[in-house]
């Protein structure tokens, strides 16, 4: 018999830690080889953890809610496999293994309400996402202390801080004191009504109240963030995509026989905007404080819809070393594995520019929101038969075509009217000049 240590594995390049969602195994339960023993959770997605070896549960180290940081140990299991050297199982708690990390390799910041949450200080137990809050909203200790818990044995998790700060930040209205005002005797005094009180949303009894699930709580979170941080310009231009329309429609079932996938409108779109970054490559960027970072990567983002109803974004990585095979095939695996809960944390990592297709729901155009840390982003609408002004050798024509609007919402702060506008320009040329004849 031999311990094997499980451990908390890398989840993408700038995941630094997980939260545990729930363990699928108890203690003294067998597992199998590949067989997920917990489910985690990061800022972008849900997924499971599976065992690399089979045996049995012999001691869980981190409880659900608890957060952890990658190469941490969450599981010992016991196999049948012998070695020389047993290895040696971590006992350390979540809470010591914490106030490790507070004490040593976290750096100092100067920061004095963040000092106030050590453990020197508070005997309760922040997690480091806590603590990150708790600085960023500079809240002091004992505003900490006396937030309500929701966790396991009273732990504060993130959902009850950002409750709390909610609360905290929420308007009181302002009560105004009438001040008499002397009158003849005898003089009537005209009495205004008093205004009615606001019903609250709640008294109606003829509702249906819906908790928010936790990727709805960050999706909310990213929205308003985005909102707050960068402001929003949006431009629209009307793209004739016939041609686009009657190459896929004459190549579609080939394409699938050819390359056992489909083709679909979005691998065409990730071609143009690729493209189009490569002419304009300051759109492909992000912002820190005063400095721009030009992305060298070209990694498209696709809004996708999750079996919840909520929208997550899977990454096309390299898309400009792929061709429209290429990029069809990377598309299409990430859109299934958005539809069957499927995804890695990789797979929503190290997006450059994010292209949201509102054409799906039979939208027009849309004003997409910009998936920060990004500075653009790009809406496609739906593509509609309609009367348009054809120039042709014989003079102007009307004829029908199959047109479409694209929206470009981009970050103001760096991103102004001649880049944002000439980058969708030249995202509309590329596919208005779609070669009909194109080859498989």
């Amino acid at each position: 018999m031999s311990n094997f240590q499980l451990v908390l594995p890398k989840l993408g390049e700038s995941i630094t830690d997980a939260t545990i969602i729930t363990w699928l195994k108890n203690v003294g339960e067998t597992i199998e080889e590949d067989e997920p023993i917990c489910e985690i959770a990061t800022d972008k997605v849900d997924s499971e953890i599976p065992s690399p070896v089979s045996g049995v549960i012999k001691e869980i180290l981190y409880q659900a809610d608890d957060v952890v940081e990658v190469g941490k140990v969450i599981a010992i299991i016991e196999t049948e496999a012998t070695s020389s050297a047993e290895v040696t199982p971590q006992t350390t708690s979540t809470q010591n293994t914490t106030t490790s990390n507070l004490q040593g390799s976290e750096p100092a910041t100067g920061n004095s309400q963040l000092e106030e949450l050590r453990p020197s200080v508070s005997n309760r137990f922040y997690s480091p996402l806590a603590r990150s809050i708790a600085e960023e909203e500079n809240l002091s200790l004992n505003e900490m202390e006396s937030i309500d818990g929701s966790g396991e044995n009273g732990r504060v998790k993130k959902s009850d801080i950002v409750d709390y700060i909610n609360t905290k930040n929420t308007p009181v209205a302002k009560v105004e004191k009438s001040i008499p005002v002397p009158t003849p005797a005898n003089k009537p005094v005209a009495i205004s009504p008093k205004p009615a009180a606001r019903e609250s949303q709640l008294d109606n009894g003829n509702v249906e109240i819906i908790q928010m699930d936790r990727m709805r709580k960050i999706i909310a979170k990213h929205m308003v963030d985005s909102k707050r941080i960068a402001p929003h310009v949006t431009s629209f231009v009307e793209v004739d995509m016939t041609n686009v329309v009657t190459w896929r429609n004459k190549n579609k079932k080939a394409f699938l026989e050819k390359y056992g996938t489909k083709i679909t409108f979005t691998p065409i779109f990730i071609e143009a905007v690729t493209k189009a970054i490569k002419d304009f490559p300051a759109i492909n960027a992000s912002v820190d404080g005063d400095n721009i970072i030009i992305k060298k990567d070209i990694n498209i983002g696709i809004a996708a819809a999750l079996p919840s109803g909520n929208l997550i974004v899977p990454v096309v990585k390299n898309a400009d070393f792929l061709n429209l095979q290429g990029i069809a095939k990377a598309t299409n695996a990430l859109v299934d594995k958005a539809r069957n809960n499927k995804l890695s944390p990789d797979d929503v990592q190290g997006g450059t520019y994010t292209i949201s297709n509102v054409g799906t729901f039979g939208n027009i155009m849309g004003t997409p929101i910009i998936n920060q840390p990004q500075v653009a982003i790009l809406a496609t609408g739906v593509i509609q038969k309609k009367p348009a002004v054809v120039e042709t050798e014989y003079g102007d024509m009307i004829a029908i075509r199959h047109l479409m609007y694209l929206s470009h919402a981009y970050d103001h702060r760096v991103v102004d009217g001649y880049l944002g506008g000439s980058f969708l320009r030249r995202v509309a040329d590329y596919l208005e000049a779609f070669d009909v004849n194109r080859p498989l």
